[in-house]
């Protein structure tokens, strides 16, 4: 596995782009083509070429900000057909029946292209060794092992889990759903968790990386949360660099992101915006401070408390999801997804047996009805407002 050095300069292209329907999203993902082209990441006419997009919410229109949109990836497919390459595009998707990229609206753009588009749990998967810090071997799917380049299409959402998901997070995708239920399980605190994704990306080590942040999500991500203009392309070989900047632009630190901050002391990336090197529009013109972040990234006490001491705070600050039976639809998608099998149908409603959850959120990430809210205990609102009454201090202090 080739590391980063941490002296090491890593570059990310940021391009305008305020809205789906202009040009500036064809000219931004053209010229971030352009800079892989400089930079010696060639596609070669003939190159089988996997495009990794992100569609977690089958039953969500491209408007929600909750998949890949087509638009973007629309022209990413295009300047690959134009240097002949062989795109094949792909996520593991867990969607019953139906077609889980028709509603998202990628199966149109890659019918209207001639592109192959697949669920990756229809492709099979390869167990494959690793040296990870949590892991000791990995299910990937073919498509990715046998692909000459992997091209890495994420959406910049917050997540009531991680903080943010983005461009790292997004090779959680190429592994089998049950894998990712069972790491869920094996891994429900934050940190472990975080390392077991690294574990994962370092597998695939996508080659470039284009993430859709026209419109990202704030507040409950990566499904639950709000829509948010930010308007731009963020473009570059380090996957690690790229979430930086993301988080950057989104008002976290991007060392307090622990996918971000693991990956970059593993030395798979860049995690320091020191030493980032961004072209194209400059980042203050696009950063929002305002930006709603998930309730559950407390990033100001995993700084400040020693991991001991913060596994049990984290236990405090969990957030427990709780079933809306007014919004509940009995899709079943939570008592699919669920790791623990503790989501059950009670009263033509989905019920949670709180007894056995173990705080992962894949239902609140699932649900396309909103349908499942999040709630902390007593203690838990206690602590979060002790801790952000003590960052707005720390920030005036600065």
């Amino acid at each position: 596995m080739e590391k980063t050095n941490p002296e090491t300069k890593s570059v990310v292209m940021v391009e305008a782009a305020k809205d789906y329907g202009s040009t500036q999203i064809e000219s931004a993902v053209q010229r971030s083509f352009a800079a892989l082209d400089r930079r010696g990441l060639t596609v070669r006419p003939g190159s089988r070429v996997f495009v990794k997009i992100n569609t977690l919410s089958p039953r969500r229109n491209p408007e929600s900000a909750v998949n890949t949109h087509p638009a973007v990836l629309r022209e990413v497919l295009r300047c690959l057909l134009d240097r002949r390459a062989k795109p094949v595009v792909g996520d593991d998707v867990n969607a019953g029946r139906e077609d889980p990229f028709r509603i998202p609206g990628q199966r149109a753009v890659c019918r209207e292209l001639g592109v192959k588009l697949v669920n990756l749990r229809k492709e099979g998967f390869r167990e494959i060794p690793i040296d990870g810090r949590r892991l000791r071997s990995v299910f990937i799917s073919r498509p990715v092992l046998e692909a000459d380049l992997v091209i890495n299409v994420p959406k910049l959402k917050t997540h009531s889990l991680t903080g943010l998901t983005c461009a790292v997070k997004n090779m959680y995708g190429v592994m089998p759903a049950g894998e990712r239920l069972r790491i869920h399980r094996l891994f429900p605190m934050n940190e472990p968790f975080c390392e077991a994704l690294v574990d994962i990306f370092a597998a695939v080590r996508p080659q470039f990386q284009i993430c859709d942040a026209v419109i990202a999500m704030e507040g409950e991500g990566p499904s639950g949360g709000r829509p948010r203009p930010l308007g731009c392309i963020l473009a570059g070989p380090d996957a690690v660099a790229l979430d930086a900047v993301a988080s950057h632009l989104i008002g976290i630190r991007p060392l307090d992101v622990a996918t971000t901050r693991i990956a970059h002391e593993r030395g798979l990336g860049q995690g320091d915006l020191a030493r980032i090197e961004t072209s194209g529009v400059p980042l203050e013109g696009l950063r929002m401070a305002d930006f709603k972040h998930s309730l559950v990234a407390f990033s100001f006490l995993r700084t400040r408390l020693p991991s001991s001491l913060y596994a049990w705070v984290q236990g405090r600050l969990v957030m427990t999801p709780e079933i809306d039976p007014s919004r509940c639809s009995l899709c079943r998608d939570c008592i699919r997804i669920c790791p623990q099998r503790t989501i059950m149908e009670r009263d033509d409603k989905a019920w949670i047996d709180l007894s056995r959850c173990i705080h992962c959120l894949c239902c609140h990430e699932v649900c396309p009805s909103k349908a499942i809210r999040l709630k902390r205990t007593r203690f838990g609102v206690l602590l979060q407002a002790a801790g952000a009454a003590w960052e707005r201090a720390s920030r005036l202090l600065r």
